[in-house]
């Protein structure tokens, strides 16, 4: 990884996230950003990044070394000269991004992968009429990568399951946790079953049955406390003493007769406008910046946590 050059464009939240996952694993990062005032800002905001992540012993360098291999460069041509992988993470617009990856096809060397951190879009859309389309795939990462390492792979029909194979490698080497979503689909995997979450979540509320603050203590303190280490399908496996046989036989009709009363949520203006001032009442909109870091300050307390158990 020492000598892995990587480019990231795009300096705003998950750009810089994704700088410090290349950074704290020995390979140099190249960031740009097309808005010279967001450029500016995103070494003071990483250095405190890396900061916040020695104060929880989750690096093994000091954090001018870290930071020291990341540069603010003013132009895309420099950004990606010589670059082995992009990380694209600019607006969820179609031709902005189509615009976009034709440069970074044109200006890249030809063996340098092209990947894009959108969180919905389907890589086909703004690849298919670059030369080099089959290294350009999807690489969704959860917000921030740097903390949470899930990474999700999508390619177009016509990316290579050789360019695949070889950003696989990298993310892991990088100590992100990639997985192979197998053909497109909106959302990807980790928006779909959010969204599932989500929307049942909305709907419950919009009906009447819990207040936001009830509704966030049962997936807090209730489903997430098994979920932040286990998935839904060993869950279930657990639930039963003979196995997902067992609890599909125990439970399928009391989850059918959930699914015939459900209730899909349809995003209207008012309850959104109901949800929203009751938020406001517990978190003014001057302090989200301050409870987001307090947010990743708990994720690395957690990631902390969950390295101890596997020492």
């Amino acid at each position: 990884m020492q000598t892995m050059k990587t480019a990231v464009i795009g300096s705003g939240r998950i750009g810089r996230a994704w700088a410090i996952v290349f950074a704290r694993n020995g390979a140099t990062v190249r960031i740009h950003d097309a808005s010279p005032e967001m450029l500016r800002g995103a070494l003071p905001a990483i250095r405190q990044s890396v900061e916040d992540l020695a104060s929880f012993g989750l690096i093994e360098e000091p954090v001018d070394a870290i930071v020291a291999r990341i540069t603010a460069c003013g132009t895309l041509e420099e950004t990606v000269r010589d670059a082995a992988f992009v990380q694209e993470n600019i607006a969820e617009v179609v031709e902005a991004k189509r615009v976009l990856f034709a440069e970074l096809d044109r200006l890249t060397p030809p063996d340098a992968l092209l990947a894009s951190s959108t969180s919905g879009l389907p890589v086909s859309k703004f690849t298919e009429g670059l030369p080099g389309r089959a290294r350009c795939f999807v690489g969704h990462p959860v917000n921030p990568p740097s903390l949470v390492p899930l990474v999700e792979l999508c390619g177009a029909p016509w990316t290579s399951p050789g360019a695949l194979e070889r950003a696989l490698a990298f993310y892991e080497q990088v100590g992100q946790k990639p997985v192979i979503v197998r053909r497109e689909i909106a959302g990807f995997l980790l928006n779909r079953l959010q969204g599932a979450v989500l929307d049942e979540a909305l709907s419950l509320y919009k009906q009447g049955y819990a207040t936001a603050a009830d509704l966030d203590t049962v997936m807090r303190d209730g489903l997430a406390m098994r979920w932040c280490f286990m998935g839904p399908f060993e869950t279930i496996d657990l639930n039963a003493p003979g196995g997902v046989a067992d609890y599909a036989s125990r439970y399928r009709g009391t989850y059918r007769d959930i699914a015939a009363t459900r209730v899909p949520f349809d995003w209207p203006a008012e309850t959104m406008e109901d949800l929203d001032a009751e938020r406001r009442r517990v978190l003014s909109l001057d302090h989200i910046e301050e409870r987001s870091r307090w947010r990743d300050r708990r994720l690395m307390a957690l990631l902390a946590h969950r390295r101890s158990l596997m020492d």
